[in-house]
């Protein structure tokens, strides 16, 4: 049975502040701090480097989840790992050969994680799940934050739990207490969120119903 994980996104945090702002999400219980980085090319919007994650590394022991929403990420892998990134997760529609990419991750020390955009078929995710360290299965569209939850993607977490049921699943948009029971039921263990925790006026307690909520339902499957 996997564990919840939840995973704030400092993209919703106070960037003027962010190591403090990554401080505050672990000590409220956060496993994962989550970071968005943006090139303004894969999606319009432009965020974060790995010039912030070294900076960051500096800081925190956190684990620091990067979700790459690039083009070509080939050519960041290097500069990631020697910044501290935890995990390096690139978009299968970004790469031309996902297998290589995954093996120059791991080769560099850190976990390799795949995301799938709403639009794209899960299935490009299964030949190369048994390498893979966690999926991470977009429920907005990559790009901007604060969008609406898209529960017609929970159809690909749930085939992807019931193929692989050891594997780290993470959702990423929209997730709020609201709609986190569709996501734990689903199978999703990895939970990433920004408004609904950063703007909470208790965001430890946000943390803990998702990872109540995850864990009850990983109990049942």
């Amino acid at each position: 049975m996997v564990r919840a994980k939840i995973a704030p996104s400092l993209l919703s945090g106070d960037f003027a502040q962010l190591a403090a702002e990554c401080q505050r999400m672990l000590s409220l219980g956060a496993d994962y701090l989550h970071m968005d980085v943006m090139d303004g090319h894969f999606v319009p919007n432009l965020t974060l480097g790995a010039p912030i994650i070294k900076s960051l590394r500096a800081h925190t022991s956190g684990f620091l989840d990067c979700h790459l929403m690039v083009s070509r990420p080939e050519q960041w892998v290097d500069d990631f790992a020697a910044a501290g990134a935890d995990l390096f997760c690139f978009h299968v529609e970004a790469t031309e050969d996902a297998g290589a990419l995954i093996e120059r991750i791991h080769g560099h020390g850190m976990l390799a994680g795949m995301a799938v955009r709403p639009k794209t078929a899960v299935e490009a995710v299964f030949p190369y799940a048994a390498a893979l360290d966690q999926v991470l299965v977009m429920t907005v569209e990559p790009g901007f934050g604060g969008q609406a939850f898209m529960p017609e993607c929970m159809d690909k977490v749930r085939e992807l739990r019931r193929r692989f049921p050891d594997l780290d699943i993470e959702v990423d948009g929209g997730l709020a207490p609201e709609n986190i029971e569709a996501a734990a039921s689903a199978g999703a263990n990895v939970i990433v969120a920004g408004s609904s925790i950063f703007k909470a006026k208790s965001p430890g307690a946000v943390i803990e119903l998702f990872r109540k909520t995850v864990d009850d339902a990983q109990a049942k499957q």
